[in-house]
C-alpha cells in the first residue's frame, strides 16, 4: 500500500465518523516555543491549553512535523529521521477513552477491501500506562485483546504531557509484531526493534504543575472537559504494509535512495557505510524540499539553520559517496516526484524550491572550498608545531563557522597524516547544545506568562475587532493589567493593559504595525495607547499609560485611534499587496511574499529570489504599480473557506497561520490575497509609490523598501530640489545630468592621477640625496629623517625601498623615515640582507620608534611600518634608532 493511499485512508475512515478534516498546518510554527511543527498535535495546542475554543467537536490530520535533536543517528538506525508525517485524530470533550480504542482498532484490523490497513489483529500488542486499570479492560473486555498481549509500563513510556503546567494524561500504545527476525519475543516491554510502535492514544483527563523531566511532576486534578490526542506513524505503517524492513525503503523515500545511488554509481546494500550515507540523502533530502516548500530559506539563525544544516549534510554525504558535481536538482526533482502525490502545492512551487535548493548547494560547493583551505593552513600549522592531532578548537571553528562538517574533517585530516581531538570537538559541541537547551528552556516559560491573558479570555471571551468598519466605537473593559498582573483600578501613571469587549484598535499582525489613540473612560479617565498586541487568540490587549485619572474594572469608554496614522498604514498595506503582484508578475511564482512590514507612509517587502533584481525590473515594476493606482481599482474584503479561497487563486503568505474561515483582499482585477489588514477602498488613495531600492536580506530572500502617499511625493520633491541644483551648477538640462557629472568625475580622476603622479616624482627625486647622505655607524649606513609632512603612507614605503637599492648591497644600511599625516607621526624602516646579518630586523627598529611615538607597528624582517599619537617624539624616534643601530654595529 503506497504511502499517498495510506493518508487517503485515514482522512476517509475518520472524515465518515463526524470528523472535519483539518489540512496540515505549516512546517513552520505558530507557537513561540518551537522552530517547526514536531508533532501532531501542535496546530490545535491553543484548544487543549484553553487559549482557544475549538471549532469542532471532532478533528483528523495528517501533519507535517519534522524533529532534529537525533540527526547525527539518521540513517544510522532504522527509525530515526527528520521528516514524518503524523496521522492524528482528536477529540474536544467529545469521545473519550473507548471511542478512541474502538476507532483505533477498527482502522487497524478492518480488510483492505473495505477501506481499514488489514493488519493481522494476532500480530498487535498493547501498552498501558501502569495505573490505568480503565484503559486495560477496554482493550481486554471491549475490543478482545488477550490479556498476555497487554502490558503496563511507567510514566516515562506512557504518560503524556507537553512538559509545562496544563494538561497531562495516561497513553496506550498500539505496537506491531514484526517477527523472531527481528528479536526476541516478550512484547514491546522487551524489544521495541521487533515490537514497533505505530500508533499512540493519549488520554488528556488531568491537569499538571510545575517540575522538570516526564515525571517529576504533581497532578493537580482532573481537567474540567476530557481530550483526545492520537498519533499514528505513517512511515511506520508504511514500512509494515509494504513489508520492507526500515522507513528508508518505504516507498517515498527508497526512489530518492536509488537516485542517489545513480549518480554516485554506489549500489544500496552493498556496504554499511555506504548504506548509511544513502540514507541520510534520502531522508534529507526530502525534509529539505518539504521545509523549502513551506516557505523557510537557509539562513545562519533558526529554521533556516537547521535547513542549512540538513542540506549541507545531505550535499557532503553525496561528495562522500563520490559525488563530483552538482546533485541537488537531480534529488529534488525526485522527491517533488514522489510528495507531489501526497502535497500537490509542492509542484506548484516547484520553480521556487529548486531555485532556494539549488542556490544553498551552489553557496556550499564554495563553502567546502573555502573550508579546504582552511583546514590545509590548520594541517600545516599543526605539523610546524610538530604536532600529530589536528586540535578540538580548529575543528569546531570549521564547523561552527564554515559549516565544514567533523566527519569531513576527520577524513580529510587522516589523509594528511593527522588525526582530530574529537574529545575537544565533542566538548565544544557539548556546550553549544547546552546552550540551545537553556534558551529553549527559558522560550517555554512564555507559556506561563500568558496566563493571565488566558484568564481574561475564560472571563470576558474573545474581544470583537471592529477596525475594518470604524476608527472610534463605544466598548467596555473587561481586562485591566499593571505591570503585567491582573489588577481592578489603575491610577494615574502607571503603564496598563486594557482589554475591551470589543474595538476599532488593530492589533500588530501580518506585517501591519498597530494602531495608536485614547481610550477615554465615562468617569473621565484617559489612557494613551502605543502599542496593540494580541498574546493569545482573540484577546487584543491595549498597551499605554494613563494620563487622567483612575482605570477601573467594568467601566465604560471611548475609543479613538490615530486616524492619520491608520490611513497611512493602510496606504502602505495596500501597496504591499500591488508591490508582491508586480514583483510575481515580472520574476515569476518564485518572488513569493518572505516577510513585510507596513507603517505609515512606508513599508518594505521581503521576497524570495536567488539574484539581485536588476534596476530596469525594478523600474518597470515600479511603473506598473503607479499604473494601477491610476485605474482607480476597487479594494474589497470577504471572508470566505479556505478551500474558495483556493479556487480563485488567492496568495497565502508563507508560515502564516489560517483558519477555516480566511479574510480574501482583493484589489480590482489585479490582486488577490489573504489578509487580515487594513487597506484603502480605492486604488486611488494610494495617490503614488516611490520604491527606494531592493537589498539581500539572506540567501535566496531580497527585501525591497518603499514610499508611499505623502511620503513618496515629499522624497520625489526632494530629489527634483537636488536636481535643479545640479543642473544650475553644471549649467545643462536635465536629461544631461548623467553624461556631464560622468565627464567631470573622469576628469577629476584624471587629475588626481597626475597630482599622484607628481608628487611621487617630488618624494622620489630626494631618494639621491637621502642615500648620499646616509651616515656610517659603525660600519652601517643609517639613512634617516623626516620627510614632507602628508606624504603617504604608500609614498613613504616607495621612498624608503627606494633609497635602500640606491646604498650597495655589500654594505649594511638600514633606511628610517618619518612623516606626519592628518596629525599622526608614521614611520617606514627598510634593511639589506647585510644589515640582517648583523641582528638588524625592520620589525625590531619599527617597534623601537613606534614605542617612543607613543604607538605600536611591525612587519617583516626587510621592511616595517609603524605609527604612533606624539608628532613632537619624532626626534627622540630617530635618535633611539641610531642607539640601536650603534648597538647592534
Amino acid at each position: 500500500m503506497e504511502s499517498a493511499d495510506i493518508r487517503r485512508r485515514w482522512l476517509s475512515f475518520f472524515e465518515k465518523r463526524g470528523h472535519t478534516v483539518v489540512p496540515s498546518a505549516s512546517l513552520i510554527a505558530d507557537d513561540p516555543t518551537l522552530l517547526l511543527v514536531n508533532a501532531g498535535m501542535v496546530p490545535f495546542k491553543p484548544y487543549f491549553l484553553g487559549e482557544a475554543t475549538p471549532p469542532y467537536p471532532r478533528a483528523v490530520s495528517v501533519q507535517k512535523c519534522v524533529r532534529t535533536p537525533d540527526i547525527e543517528e539518521v540513517g544510522k538506525t532504522t527509525r530515526h529521521g527528520t521528516f514524518f508525517q503524523m496521522c492524528g485524530n482528536f477529540s474536544f470533550g467529545d469521545y473519550f477513552k473507548e471511542g478512541a480504542i474502538r476507532y483505533a482498532w477498527e482502522l487497524l484490523t478492518t480488510p483492505v477491501a473495505d477501506g481499514g490497513y488489514g493488519l493481522d489483529a494476532e500480530r498487535l500488542w498493547i501498552t498501558v500506562y501502569e495505573q490505568d486499570d480503565e484503559a486495560e479492560r477496554i482493550w481486554r473486555d471491549v475490543v478482545g485483546v488477550p490479556a498476555e498481549r497487554i502490558q503496563r509500563l511507567g510514566m516515562g513510556p506512557n504518560f503524556w504531557s507537553m512538559g509545562v503546567p496544563g494538561p497531562c494524561g495516561p497513553c496506550s500504545e498500539i505496537n506491531y509484531d514484526r517477527g523472531p527476525e527481528f528479536g526476541p519475543e516478550g512484547g514491546p516491554a522487551v524489544n521495541d526493534e521487533r515490537y514497533v510502535e505505530i500508533w499512540n492514544l493519549v488520554f488528556m483527563q488531568y491537569e499538571r504543575g510545575p517540575g522538570e523531566g516526564k515525571e517529576d511532576f504533581p497532578i493537580l486534578g482532573d481537567l474540567p472537559a476530557k481530550n483526545i490526542d492520537t498519533g499514528l506513524g505513517l512511515e511506520r505503517l508504511a514500512m509494515i504494509l509494504q513489508g520492507v524492513r526500515n522507513m528508508y525503503e518505504t516507498d517515498t523515500l527508497r526512489v530518492v535512495i536509488d537516485k542517489a545511488g545513480e549518480l554516485t554509481g554506489v549500489a544500496y546494500g552493498a556496504a554499511e557505510g555506504s548504506d548509511v550515507s544513502l540514507r541520510v540523502v534520502a531522508d534529507h533530502m526530502r525534509t529539505s524540499v518539504m521545509l523549502i516548500g513551506d516557505g523557510v530559506t537557509p539562513g545562519n539563525e533558526g529554521r533556516g539553520y537547521v535547513l542549512r544544516r540538513i542540506m549541507r549534510r545531505a550535499i557532503r554525504n553525496m561528495r562522500i559517496l563520490g559525488a563530483t558535481g552538482p546533485v541537488v536538482g537531480d534529488l529534488v526533482d525526485v522527491v517533488l516526484g514522489t510528495m507531489g502525490q501526497q502535497y500537490p502545492e509542492l509542484l506548484t512551487e516547484r520553480k521556487r524550491i529548486e531555485t532556494v535548493a539549488l542556490a544553498e548547494e551552489a553557496a556550499f560547493l564554495k563553502t567546502l572550498k573555502a573550508g579546504t583551505n582552511i583546514l590545509d593552513s590548520a594541517v600545516t600549522e599543526t605539523r610546524a608545531a610538530g604536532g600529530t592531532v589536528l586540535s578540538g578548537e580548529k575543528a569546531f571553528l570549521l564547523h561552527d563557522t564554515w559549516g565544514f562538517p567533523i566527519d569531513l574533517t576527520l577524513e580529510m585530516a587522516a589523509e594528511q597524516g593527522l588525526s582530530v581531538d574529537e574529545a575537544g570537538f565533542r566538548r565544544l559541541m557539548k556546550e553549544q547544545r547546552e546552550r540551545a537547551k537553556a534558551d529553549a528552556r527559558a522560550k517555554k516559560q512564555g507559556h506561563g506568562d500568558l496566563s493571565a491573558y488566558r484568564e481574561v479570555a475564560d472571563v470576558a471571551g474573545p474581544s470583537e475587532f471592529i477596525g475594518y468598519t470604524h476608527t472610534a466605537g463605544e466598548a467596555t473593559v473587561v481586562g485591566l493589567l499593571v505591570d503585567g498582573v491582573s489588577s481592578p483600578a489603575a491610577q494615574e501613571g502607571d503603564e496598563v493593559e486594557v482589554v475591551l469587549d470589543r474595538t476599532p484598535f488593530y492589533a500588530e499582525g501580518g506585517g501591519q504595525l498597530a494602531d495608536s489613540g485614547r481610550i477615554r473612560l465615562d468617569s473621565g479617565a484617559v489612557v494613551e495607547i502605543r502599542d496593540v498586541q494580541q498574546p493569545v487568540p482573540g484577546v487584543i490587549v491595549h498597551k499605554g499609560a494613563v494620563q487622567v485619572g483612575e482605570v477601573t474594572l467594568g467601566a465604560g469608554a471611548h475609543c479613538q485611534i490615530d486616524v492619520q496614522r491608520r490611513r497611512a498604514i493602510a496606504r502602505a498595506h495596500s501597496a504591499t499587496h500591488l508591490t508582491h503582484q508586480a514583483l510575481r508578475d515580472a520574476l515569476g511564482p518564485t518572488a513569493a511574499q518572505a516577510g513585510s512590514e507596513n507603517s505609515p507612509g512606508r513599508f518594505r517587502f521581503d521576497f524570495g529570489s536567488p539574484a539581485a533584481v536588476p534596476g530596469s525590473v525594478l523600474t518597470d515594476v515600479e511603473q506598473k504599480i503607479n499604473e494601477v493606482l491610476a485605474r482607480e481599482l476597487d479594494v474589497t474584503a470577504e471572508v470566505m473557506s479556505m478551500d474558495e479561497a483556493r479556487k480563485q487563486g488567492a496568495i497565502a503568505e508563507f508560515g502564516e497561520k489560517y483558519g477555516d474561515r480566511v479574510r480574501v483582499v482583493t484589489i480590482g482585477d489585479y490582486s488577490k490575497e489573504l489578509c487580515g489588514g487594513t487597506h484603502v477602498h480605492n486604488t486611488a488613495q494610494l495617490g503614488l509609490v516611490k520604491l527606494l531600492g531592493e537589498s539581500s536580506i539572506g540567501s535566496g530572500v531580497r527585501r525591497v523598501e518603499a514610499l508611499v502617499g505623502v511620503d513618496a511625493y515629499r522624497f520625489l520633491a526632494r530629489e527634483h530640489t537636488v536636481v535643479a541644483q545640479l543642473t544650475e551648477l553644471v549649467k545643462g538640462r536635465p536629461e544631461e545630468l548623467p553624461e556631464r557629472i560622468s565627464g567631470m568625475l573622469t576628469r577629476l580622476k584624471d587629475a588626481e592621477k597626475e597630482i599622484e603622479r607628481f608628487r611621487a616624482e617630488k618624494v622620489l627625486a630626494a631618494a639621491g640625496g637621502l642615500a648620499a647622505g646616509a651616515r656610517d655607524i659603525g660600519g652601517v649606513a643609517l639613512a634617516a629623517g623626516r620627510v614632507p609632512d602628508g606624504t603617504t603612507a604608500d609614498d613613504l614605503r616607495k621612498l624608503v625601498l627606494d633609497v635602500r637599492g640606491r646604498i650597495p648591497a655589500d654594505r649594511p644600511a638600514v633606511v628610517a623615515l618619518f612623516t606626519v599625516v592628518a596629525g599622526r607621526p608614521l614611520t617606514v624602516v627598510a634593511t639589506n640582507e647585510a644589515a640582517r646579518g648583523r641582528g638588524l630586523a625592520a620589525g625590531d627598529l619599527v617597534r623601537t620608534a613606534a614605542r617612543t611615538l607613543g604607538g605600536g607597528g611591525g612587519g617583516k624582517p626587510d621592511v616595517a611600518q609603524g605609527g604612533g599619537q606624539n608628532p613632537a617624539a619624532i626626534d627622540d624616534a630617530l635618535a633611539a634608532i641610531e642607539r640601536q643601530v650603534a648597538g647592534a654595529a
